[in-house]
């Protein structure tokens, strides 16, 4: 059901906003789906986000490859996108089993845990009260209770600043067998793969800032402007000048 009054995060103009969370290294996000009902892609980063999906409670798991929405035009969004390894201490969930899939919570929590947070949310939706103050809130309960792996937070730092997974998994101490499955549960998907995800967006933003594209495949770490382009492309589906624009 439509608030009555626009959510604090959410703006009548549609536009997508962003502000850093209370929960470490977390985002809190709103958009409204334009009028047109034009699809919208979501570029896989490596996270997980629990969504306030025009009045259901959703979980959006980590995405091998860009999710294409087709949400109703007017339809209001407001989520929280936990940074990499974060997201399976939160919902009590391995990552890989949500790899690529977008689930109501009452899916993955008990009735017992899942409605009282959505009875928090559908009340702040009805009063246009703060809808992220509320995820936190429910996430920052739960984190209480459960850590992210130290040391799965500590690989995706070192994949983030480009290193290989055969030296992301020295540096823990782990085979790399080890290390894949470890991947597994805290990201939904194995080194190389998180890797290439992080090194993709890194490009994008920094293309996104204006940079020429060669300039942006050095700084990135790919090999040449060809091997950003086939990595973008393998990623998303479209090319990286189609993307940014």
């Amino acid at each position: 059901m439509p608030a009555a009054v626009p959510p604090a995060e959410l703006a009548d103009d549609g536009r997508y906003r962003e502000r850093v969370s209370l929960v470490p290294g977390a985002a809190v996000w709103a958009r409204t789906a334009p009028a047109s009902g034009a699809p919208q892609r979501v570029l896989p980063d490596g996270c997980m986000d629990l969504i306030w999906a025009d009045g259901e409670l959703l979980v959006a798991g980590p995405d091998t490859e860009t999710h294409v929405t087709s949400g109703d035009g007017g339809a209001r969004y407001v989520g929280i996108r936990f940074s990499p390894g974060t997201g399976p201490a939160v919902l009590g969930v391995p990552a890989a089993e949500l790899r690529d899939l977008r689930v109501p919570l009452t899916d993955l929590w008990p009735s017992a845990q899942a409605r009282p947070a959505g009875g928090l949310l559908e009340a702040a939706w009805e009063t246009g009260a703060g809808l992220g103050a509320v995820l936190e809130a429910i996430a920052r309960d739960r984190l209480a209770l459960t850590q992210p792996d130290p040391v799965m937070t500590g690989v995706a730092a070192l994949l983030r600043k480009g290193s290989s997974a055969g030296a992301a998994a020295r540096t823990a101490g782990l085979s790399e067998r080890q290390l894949h499955r470890r991947c597994l549960a805290a990201f939904g998907y194995g080194p190389k793969t998180l890797g290439r995800i992080l090194r993709m967006n890194r490009a994008v933003d920094l293309a996104r800032s204006g940079i020429p594209f060669a300039a942006v495949a050095a700084t990135a770490g790919y090999a040449d402007q060809a091997h950003l382009a086939r990595e973008v492309r393998s990623l998303t589906g479209v090319p990286l000048g189609v993307l940014i624009r």
